[in-house]
């Protein structure tokens, strides 16, 4: 079972809840040691279940230090989260990167320590096929990406406009919190500083796990192209020439002049 990068439990507080989103945000999880692939419980459908049991909270906290995930299932998330009758506030204690600060689009107010970060460009995916399965895949993606764009332009307040949004997805952003605060992603700054040791070497991790699956992946692809590829035929075996039989002797060869006894002979008469 992958480790659960979020929590869930009852505040110090009479109604309130704390959610702690710290990590991959995921439906399933590959065992890099193994090569495996295991079920995740840092789903939305998880997240579902955990939430239904606390239905008549007021206060719903969520902390986040996350290098995002599945869009998929941050969208459902946050949708989550918007459904939810009770007040929503999200605190940034690290980096809300990508599907994570997606997430924070569905919080009623959003917090950030003023030296957090949010990171945020546009849906990626792996595709692999013809030509026309990958024109059909980039259609998907800008799809995906307009309905993620309202997500963010609702959060904004109207501080960002969709031209602007779209630059800064493009760009792949690293928005610090005052950028957060100016674009309408953030709706407050706390002074006080954040240890982010934790979440560099979380964003350290990250970029390693980043670089085994693009190996993966990779490798998958290698293996898919040998797959599809028509046997070849083996190299023609050269014929093996016929022997070269050996010279038959001839049956009386005539005798060859001896010079020197001829010589001797001479001298002796």
């Amino acid at each position: 079972m992958a480790k659960q990068m979020w929590e869930l439990k009852q505040s110090t507080q009479a109604d309130t809840l704390d959610l702690f989103i710290y990590g991959d945000i995921e439906d399933i999880t590959i065992d890099w040691t193994t090569w495996s692939i295991v079920e995740s419980e840092n789903s939305a459908k998880f997240f579902k279940e955990a939430l239904a049991a606390h239905p008549d909270v007021k206060q719903i906290n969520v902390y986040v230090n996350s290098p995002g995930g599945y869009v998929m299932e941050a969208m459902a998330i946050r949708n989550q989260l918007k459904r939810h009758s009770a007040n929503v506030t999200g605190y940034v204690d690290g980096f809300a990167a990508s599907a994570a600060a997606f997430v924070l689009t569905g919080c009623d107010q959003v917090k950030m320590y003023s030296n957090t970060m949010q990171m945020i460009h546009n849906a990626l995916n792996i595709a692999m096929g013809n030509a026309k399965e990958l024109r059909k895949a980039a259609d998907d993606l800008d799809a995906i990406m307009v309905g993620n764009r309202k997500a963010f332009l609702e959060k904004s307040g109207g501080k960002l406009t969709e031209e602007k949004l779209i630059e800064l997805l493009d760009a792949e952003s690293w928005l610090t919190a005052e950028q957060c605060l100016e674009y309408g992603l953030a709706d407050e700054i706390i002074v006080e500083e954040k240890d982010l040791t934790a979440a560099k070497q979380m964003l350290q991790k990250m970029n390693t796990s980043i670089e085994q699956q693009l190996s993966y992946n990779k490798a998958m692809a290698a293996q898919l192209r040998e797959l599809a590829e028509p046997p070849k035929e083996p190299d023609p075996v050269p014929p093996v020439p016929d022997p070269v039989p050996d010279p038959v002797p001839d049956p009386d060869p005539a005798p060859q002049e001896n010079k020197t006894l001829k010589f001797i002979n001479a001298l002796m008469r």
